[in-house]
């Protein structure tokens, strides 16, 4: 009679449901990560913030020196938003170069739709107030719409993105409530140091 022999535990195969379950939720975890780069705006310049935050903090020192919301003192505020636009333009640019990313990409659509209506309200404001003669309550619109933009933009973007845009929308309105002579000292504070903190830490954070 055959001797029968016992098969032992190591040589039947057997699927084992928790190494199946591990790869499941591994795959599902690099697909979500896929996901969010792909729907996140990643090119915020973070060093060209910085670089606009030091722009920002001399021209608002030269304005200040007009003693009086005037002609002048606006001028010198356009000319810093226009240099502003530039560097962060070219700035957006570059990062996106160095990432291989595109700036016709569906999340950089997306932020530019999101941030620009309250930029363009901004603009229309302005030539409002300075047909009016209005240009000490400059600073609070350009403070609050300004942060309205990034907020709304940021919604698309890196965390820190929309935290900058609400300290942006406390300090406008800080600015209702303290005397006007404050503005360009606001103005600042959140154009010049927010920019300059928030820039290095996106900077350092997402790759320049």
């Amino acid at each position: 009679m055959a001797k029968i022999q016992p098969i032992h535990k190591e040589e039947i195969e057997i699927n084992d449901p928790p190494t199946l379950h591990g790869r499941a939720m591994d795959n599902l975890r690099f697909i979500r990560e896929t996901m969010e780069r792909s729907t996140a705006f990643t090119a915020v310049p973070g060093y060209g913030g910085a670089l606009i935050g030091a722009t920002a903090i001399g021209a608002s020192i030269i304005a200040n020196q007009q003693q009086a919301f005037n002609k002048n003192w606006l001028i010198i505020w356009l000319a810093e938003s226009g240099l502003a636009f530039a560097i962060g333009l070219f700035a957006v640019w570059q990062k996106g170069k160095n990432s291989s990313a595109s700036l016709l990409s569906a999340p950089t659509r997306k932020f530019v739709f999101a941030f620009a209506p309250a930029i363009l309200a901004g603009v229309l404001l302005t030539a409002m107030f300075y047909k009016n003669g209005w240009f000490e309550f400059l600073p609070s619109v350009w403070l609050t719409l300004y942060g309205v933009a990034v907020v709304t933009g940021g919604a698309y973007s890196v965390k820190a993105v929309p935290i900058l845009g609400w300290l942006f929308i406390a300090l406008g309105a800080t600015s209702i409530f303290v005397p006007t002579a404050y503005g360009d000292w606001l103005m600042m504070l959140g154009f010049g140091f927010f920019h300059v903190i928030f820039g290095i830490i996106i900077g350092r954070r997402y790759g320049g």
